[in-house]
Formats: structure tokens, sequence, C-alpha cells
């Protein structure tokens, strides 16, 4: 039995219809909806994290064949193996990983792997490196490259730089998904975690341009009295 189908009988055995059910809707994979087809076994991110860890080894053949699964966690569990790998390996190896996401970036399909995987492999991988890539997959037509663009910077905030996000926000700020609204609005609250003033500036700049729901997400986190200001300017 190879590592790849003893993965997939791990997942399968710890499989719950119920939470499948719940997950299908969750994610909207209904027809016409953003996870259209997406199927689910219904585990828990902690049961699929603890099998990552299991088989933390698998190459990246067999990583590719789980990301073009139609099962979800397939795919999450190949994104935490991914992660793993990325952070245990030396320069060399990251830039094949790196390369490997990048190229597989379409299939990172649903916000929560994105959101588990793309700052903690891109932004990680570019932290020292030109980041032209990230302003390429912010204009992007796929849903998927323009939340990775936004989501990489994630990396940069947490270690106090600001200007990529921003720059991306701009580009992303008439973008009509929501998801991209949450995805960036979440970065600028991040970044006003870091610098409110340079938040502040933002929003001032842009908020008769952001969609409520980007500019919710931004301001979350600033005093009441400043939050309804903003919203009061819709």
């Amino acid at each position: 039995m190879t590592s790849l189908t003893s993965l997939k009988q791990d997942l399968q055995g710890q499989a719950d219809p119920v939470r499948a059910r719940h997950s299908q809707r969750f994610f909207k994979t209904g027809k016409g909806e953003y996870g259209e087809g997406d199927k689910f076994l219904g585990l828990t991110n902690p049961q699929i994290r603890t099998l990552a860890k299991k088989y933390r080894d698998l190459d990246l053949a067999d990583l590719e064949k789980l990301l073009g699964s139609k099962i979800h966690e397939h795919r999450l569990i190949s994104l935490f193996i991914l992660v793993d790998q990325f952070h245990r390996a030396n320069e060399q190896a990251r830039r094949q990983i790196y390369d490997f996401y990048l190229k597989n970036a379409t299939r990172v399909n649903n916000w929560d792997l994105v959101d588990s995987s793309a700052h903690k492999i891109v932004g990680w991988y570019l932290e020292d490196k030109d980041r032209a890539i990230l302003y390429k997959l912010a204009k992007s037509k796929n849903l998927w490259e323009k939340r990775i663009s936004i989501i990489a910077t994630f990396w940069f905030i947490k270690n106090g730089e600001l200007n990529d996000s921003l720059k991306i926000a701009e580009i992303l700020l008439k973008d009509e998904h929501d998801l991209i609204h949450k995805a960036v609005g979440w970065m600028l609250r991040e970044t006003g975690k870091k610098d409110v003033a340079i938040l502040r500036q933002f929003l001032d700049k842009h908020v008769l341009d952001m969609p409520r729901t980007m500019l919710r997400y931004a301001i979350e986190k600033l005093p009441k009295k400043e939050r309804k200001n903003y919203l009061s300017k819709f």
C-alpha cells in the first residue's frame, strides 16, 4: 500500500456524513456558488492536522494528486503538509515548494485553503525577494489567485511591512466578489493593528469607494464612535 493510498484511507476512516453535509452548505458548494462541486468527508481541522503530521514527508507528486482531488479534505491536507515541508526546508527546497504552489494556485480553491497557506508559503518566500508576482495575481481573473495575492501579504504585515498590503488592497478595491471584500478588509484590519494612523489614511482616501463588507472588516478594531463615522459616509 502506498503512503497516498494509506492517507486517503485514514481520511475516509474518520469521515462524518453529518458534518460533511453541513460543510457542503457552509462552503457554498451549490450550482453557481464559489465552491461549486466541492465534496467533503466531514473531518475537523484538528483531525486533518494530526494526519498531516503522520504523512508530512509525502512527495510533491502525491501532493499534486491530492490538490487535484474534488474532495476538500484531500486538498486541505496537501496544503498543511506543504506548509510543514516549507518551514522545514532549505532555500532550494523552499523555492521548489513555492513554484509548486503557484503552479497549482487555481486548485487552492476555497477561502480556508488560501488562508491556511498563502502567507505561510508565498508570503514567507517573498519576504526578501521581488514581489511583482503578487501584483500579477491581484489582477488575475481567477478568484483564488486574487485572494492569494492579498492573504500572502499577511506575512509582511506580521513583520511590520505594510506597503504591499495597501497597494494590493487598492488594486482589489472595486472587486465584485464578497470573498475578496472580506480578505482585503481583514488585511486592512491587521494593518491597523500595526499602525492605526496608516489605516485611517487609507480609509479617509478610499471610504467612499470601498464595498461595505470590506469597510466593516477594516474598521472592526477602531473605537465605536469612529466606526459609526466611517459607516455613516455610505
